[in-house]
């Protein structure tokens, strides 16, 4: 397992998917200054995939500069923003995440064999003493 190489990759993928929610606060502003622009630059997004946020932007600045300057200044802010909870926040979710699994999994396996149980007796299995006939009710 090459660690560097998966924080490189989660660096990559972070960096992309702050590129797209930066897009979505320049076209929520342009959606109320400038309508038009943000017409062009929804149309641009379904021509150019957000996908990958470098590519993304260098197509973008082939073809409208400031637009493509005023994501990378609004992806930058919003870093700076996370930064510094977002390291524990990762911890902390994957851990609540693991354990939801962990918790819904057990919950299935306890119901599969609880049904299997239920479905059929098997007679190789002795019953607990508490759930075997009493001696005294039996003769009654």
């Amino acid at each position: 397992m090459d660690l560097k190489q998966i924080a490189k990759d989660t660096t990559k993928t972070l960096i992309s998917y702050l590129t797209y929610q930066a897009l979505r606060v320049v076209i929520a502003q342009l959606d109320e200054t400038e309508p038009k622009r943000a017409y062009w630059l929804r149309q641009f997004s379904y021509r150019v995939s957000i996908q990958d946020g470098e590519n993304y932007l260098q197509a973008l600045f082939q073809e409208e500069q400031r637009l493509a300057f005023r994501i990378l200044t609004v992806r930058e802010h919003i870093a700076e923003e996370i930064a510094d909870y977002l390291p524990e926040m990762v911890r902390t979710g994957i851990q609540q995440a693991n354990l939801q699994q962990r918790t819904q999994q057990l919950e299935r396996m306890t119901q599969v064999t609880s049904e299997v149980l239920e479905a059929s007796p098997r007679p190789d299995i002795p019953m607990l003493p508490e759930a075997q006939p009493d001696a005294e009710t039996e003769g009654a």
